[in-house]
């Protein structure tokens, strides 16, 4: 059984750098001013290239790519070409992402509510999507993965499924076939990503603190087997035992609770990508891998990559 250990979007070692540097809409209605949004776009993809090459140097194979690489893409009123202009650098990002084989995705924010029952936050939400798969484009990834909560419980959770299902079914074919259900931390359980997945044919993926804050029945069996691929997973510790903590994340990740998890899935016996969500980032990541290699027999083949 193989695991890949990653990351998300800023690296902890390169804290000089972001892809997240933000235009916001206040700012641009006062000056319009293309210019600075166009560098600021050119310094995000910069960024991204240099992430993923300090991620290749350090054989981490997964990463979730900022959703704010693109400032005001998604504002209807703000119309401009975020795709040809910068096809140099999605080029070298897209070659740098192919010929070393990361695995990369994208999970759109909370104002993503796909299931909302306000038109104009739906119609907001595809858009979102489309922007997000547009990138994916960009950056010639064949395995598109948007990983979305299920979001809003106005009017009670049978009513938010019915409308997630029934607005999912008004997204494009291929945006449909890219999307990944997550279980989240106060509403919507596996066992609600589940049914999602067994009516849309949609993978789940399974996020263990969400499911330690939010527990239900859970069919392992059933998560890994929504995949075509090797399933994903996320993985972090709580900030404290407190409950006003308790679903916040830790910087690092409790290596015993992860060890446990591991043995608690093990008969599962096939390959995972767990994205390690923590604060302190590949940092975290890299602590975690000194720790698991103290504690178990784990056969590591590089630096995020083991066998048990």
């Amino acid at each position: 059984m193989k695991i890949r250990l990653g990351y998300a979007c800023q690296s902890e070692t390169l804290s000089s750098i972001t892809t997240s540097s933000t235009y916001t809409y206040t700012n641009y209605s006062k000056e319009k001013d293309y210019q600075k949004l166009n560098n600021i776009i050119i310094s995000n993809l910069l960024a991204l290239e240099e992430i993923l090459t300090y991620n290749v140097k350090n054989n981490i194979h997964f990463y979730r790519i900022s959703s704010q690489l693109i400032p005001l893409a998604t504002k209807e009123d703000v119309v401009f070409d975020y795709t040809t202009p910068y096809q140099e650098y999605y080029t070298r990002i897209a070659d740098l992402i192919c010929k070393n084989h990361i695995r990369v995705d994208f999970h759109p924010n909370e104002y993503c509510v796909l299931n909302s029952v306000k038109e104009d936050v739906v119609q907001n939400s595809i858009a979102i999507l489309e922007y997000h798969y547009q990138l994916l484009e960009n950056l010639k990834i064949k395995d598109k993965v948007l990983i979305l909560h299920i979001g809003s419980n106005v009017f009670g959770k049978k009513n938010s499924l019915s409308r997630f299902i029934h607005n999912f079914r008004k997204l494009p074919k291929k945006i449909q076939e890219s999307i990944v259900i997550e279980n989240d931390d106060k509403v919507f359980t596996v066992e609600d990503a589940l049914y999602l997945s067994s009516i849309l044919k949609i993978p789940v993926c399974l996020d263990y603190h969400h499911y330690i804050c939010n527990k239900s029945c859970i069919d392992l069996e059933k998560v890994i087997n929504s995949w075509k691929g090797t399933p994903k997973m996320h993985f972090s510790s709580p900030k404290s035992k407190l409950k006003k903590d308790f679903r916040s994340h830790h910087d690092y990740i409790n290596s015993d609770s992860f060890i446990a998890f591991l043995k608690s899935i093990q008969y599962l016996n096939c390959d995972l990508d767990i994205m390690i969500e923590a604060k302190k980032k590949e940092e975290a990541l890299f602590r975690l891998v000194r720790e698991l290699k103290y504690k178990t027999d784990y056969v590591f083949i590089d630096d995020t990559t083991f066998i048990i």
